[in-house]
């Protein structure tokens, strides 16, 4: 499966298939510049249960660069030591640097792939389903003490290789966290889509064929929204989701602390119960929506871990915030996202409410 991703800087495509490695990398080479040399960035859990695979069906030679797993890779100090694994392998502008791994790999590879010599073509590889979103659209980053993705810029890929074999070796709980995108996806984009893995009673035993599809349709979701908006000046916000509360939640936790996806989930949550004051969002759904995913093991004993004192400072720290004001992406109907600004004092009434919720729902 191919999936053309047409943005204003960058035309490229994300293909999709079992055992593709060799054969997409072989036809994408035809098609590239030729590079001098070929850096593969990874995390020492992808590379210890992808390397052997990878190194047989990479058809090139090529140098490795392993980092520290998770968020980890995505410090200053990780961002430092890539850069100067470049210099010491003579990278040059023509050298091709391949990304292999989840969001965090693919994000920090990216930035790297930005603003080494002022820009180098990459290649993403993704090894999780949280990376069927982050993989695609050119969003690069690395985090701040002071909050997640902070530091980064808007960089396309050459392409984007998505060699489902890769998701065999993932944990329930990865399984679980890139799922949430996928719910996302649906969220903002077809309720039919939606109801349809709602009703699902497992969301981490889902068959081959069929989570490749739900794969294929996120990431057109994904697609049409980035041709429209590369850098994140309207629609392309809206891909945001459940992550402003989410990320806040996420960077009180401790970055590992909760996955990536089950932020995600909570702020879902959070962005639904403001959905039903500002648009036509039930609080039958909300609730309906808060048992299916406490069913599948999204933790939100999260929420009461940490107070809102301890969640606000990063709230406010938001990328997307404009001239002091939050700004919140919230649901009309499902498939009618549109931006909301609220007040921080809102915020709170709101964290009171979802922890009533949850006492009341999640017994």
């Amino acid at each position: 499966m191919r999936i053309p991703v047409n943005t204003a800087s960058h035309q490229y495509e994300v293909v999709i298939g079992n055992n593709i490695l060799t054969s997409a990398m072989e036809s994408l080479h035809l098609h590239l510049p030729k590079e001098d040399k070929i850096i593969v960035f990874t995390d020492e859990n992808v590379w210890k249960a992808h390397k052997n695979y990878f190194t047989e069906s990479f058809p090139y030679p090529f140098e490795v660069f392993v980092m520290p797993a998770g968020e980890e890779c995505k410090s200053f100090d990780n961002y430092k030591e890539a850069n100067s694994f470049l210099i010491d392998n003579k990278c040059t502008r023509k050298s091709l640097l391949i990304a292999l791994g989840g969001g965090a790999v693919g994000d920090l590879s990216g930035f790297v792939a930005a603003t080494y010599m002022r820009g180098i073509p990459f290649i993403q590889v993704p090894t999780t389903i949280l990376a069927h979103d982050s993989a695609v659209g050119g969003k690069t980053a690395i985090n701040h003490p002071e909050g997640k993705n902070l530091i980064g810029a808007f960089y396309q890929p050459k392409a984007v290789i998505y060699d489902t074999r890769f998701l065999s070796t993932l944990s329930e709980r990865e399984v679980r966290s890139g799922m949430a995108e996928v719910i996302k996806h649906a969220m903002i984009s077809d309720e039919i889509w939606l109801q349809e893995l709602l009703s699902i009673q497992s969301i981490t035993s889902i068959a081959d064929e069929q989570l490749a599809s739900y794969l294929k349709a996120g990431i057109e979701v994904k697609a049409n929204i980035v041709a429209e908006d590369e850098t994140e000046q309207s629609v392309r916000k809206y891909l945001n989701l459940g992550h402003t509360y989410g990320h806040a939640i996420e960077a009180a936790a401790g970055y590992g602390g909760l996955a990536h996806g089950e932020a995600v989930v909570i702020g879902l949550v959070y962005a639904l119960i403001l959905s039903e004051r500002y648009g036509k969002i039930s609080r039958e759904f909300t609730k309906s929506f808060l048992k299916f995913a406490y069913s599948n093991g999204y933790p939100f004993d999260a929420v009461a871990n940490y107070s809102f004192d301890t969640i606000e400072p990063f709230l406010v720290k938001d990328k997307k915030v404009e001239y002091g004001q939050l700004q919140f992406v919230l649901l009309n109907t499902i498939g009618e996202p549109f931006i909301q600004t609220i007040e921080v004092s809102e915020c709170r009434e709101v964290d009171l409410e979802y922890r009533a919720l949850l006492m009341e729902v999640c017994k």
